[in-house]
């Protein structure tokens, strides 16, 4: 459902009553949607997705990140090294 600010404003309650009955609510500035307001307790957009199909979860975790290297200096004195 879409709304615009001043409407929002001025209704604010009873929009929120639609929210947490599980409506999202569109914000719209002279007709260009702005921001949306969402049920806390529904799912993520990722969810969503994952749930209609249009994404996949991964089939594996990420690995780890390296450790690390430690050096001495600053960083754009060590780039600049490697430049020359």
């Amino acid at each position: 459902m879409d709304i615009g600010i001043r409407e929002l404003r001025d209704g604010l309650s009873r929009h929120l009553a639609q929210v947490r009955e599980g409506h999202t609510i569109t914000v719209t500035d002279h007709g260009k949607p702005i921001a949306r307001i969402i049920p806390v307790e529904g799912p993520t957009r990722l969810q969503q997705l994952v749930a209609e199909g249009h994404v996949r979860p991964p089939l594996r975790h990420k690995r780890p990140a390296p450790p690390p290297i430690k050096t001495e200096g600053i960083v754009s004195d060590l780039i600049g090294d490697q430049r020359r």
